[in-house]
C-alpha cells in the first residue's frame, strides 16, 4: 500500500494559506483518481481506493503541521505502510514559488511538520514531495509568512504547480519514485504566450 499524506492546519482559517499546500494536492490527487479523502481514520481524514494493482490511502492529517507525526506514525502503523511507501507532500520557504522537489529521503530541513513525523517514525528514510512557496519579504517572520494565503498573483503560479504535485505523485503510485524524481525535479518549461 503506498500511503499519501499532505501536511496542512485543521482550523478553517488556515485553508488556503501556504502552509495547507500539501491538504491541495492530496485533493487533487483525489480527484485525478476518483478517491474521496472524507472519512476519519485516527487523528487523520483519509480516502482509500486502487490504482491499478496497488492500494493507496491518500491522507490529511486533522493535527496541526508542527504536530504531524503522531497522525503519519499511527495510520502507518495500523495499515502496516513501509518507510519507502510513505510519501509526504509539504510547503518549502527554500525552493521558488511553484517549485517541486521529490526526494527519497532526508532531513527535515528546518520544516517543523518533517521534524516531527521523522521524530515519531525514528527515521527521515521516507520520500517527500516539497512544494515551493517562495521566501518571506524582508523583515516578515516566516512562521508568520506560512500561515498567510497567495497573493492572485501567486496563486496564478501555484495552481498549476500544484496540478504539477499531484501529476508527480500519480506518477509515484503508477510508476515509482525514480521516475518522478526524474520528470518532476527538472525546473518547468517556462510558457509561451
Amino acid at each position: 500500500m503506498k500511503l499519501i499524506v499532505g501536511l496542512g492546519n485543521p482550523d478553517r482559517r488556515y485553508r488556503h494559506t501556504r502552509h495547507n499546500v500539501g491538504w491541495e494536492v492530496i485533493d487533487r490527487v483525489g480527484r485525478r483518481l476518483g478517491i474521496a479523502v472524507d472519512q476519519e481514520d485516527g487523528w487523520a481524514t483519509v480516502g482509500g481506493g486502487a490504482v491499478g494493482r496497488r492500494r493507496v490511502l491518500l491522507a490529511k492529517p486533522q493535527t496541526y503541521v508542527n504536530l504531524s507525526g503522531s497522525a503519519v506514525a499511527d495510520l502507518r502503523r495500523r495499515h502496516r505502510v513501509k518507510l519507502e511507501d510513505l510519501v509526504v507532500v509539504v510547503d518549502d520557504l527554500d525552493l521558488p514559488l511553484g517549485r517541486l522537489r521529490l526526494r527519497p529521503g532526508g532531513s527535515h530541513g528546518g520544516h517543523n511538520g518533517l521534524r516531527s513525523i521523522i521524530d515519531a517514525l525514528r527515521s527521515d528514510a521516507f520520500p517527500r514531495l516539497r512544494v515551493g512557496i517562495g521566501r518571506p519579504p524582508e523583515r516578515m517572520d516566516p512562521a508568520q509568512f506560512v500561515l498567510t494565503p497567495f497573493t492572485a498573483e501567486e496563486r496564478a503560479t501555484m495552481d498549476p504547480a500544484l496540478e504539477r504535485a499531484a501529476e508527480a505523485i500519480e506518477t509515484v503510485i503508477r510508476e515509482g519514485l525514480q521516475g518522478a524524481m526524474n520528470r518532476f525535479n527538472a525546473k518547468p518549461a517556462a510558457v509561451s504566450r
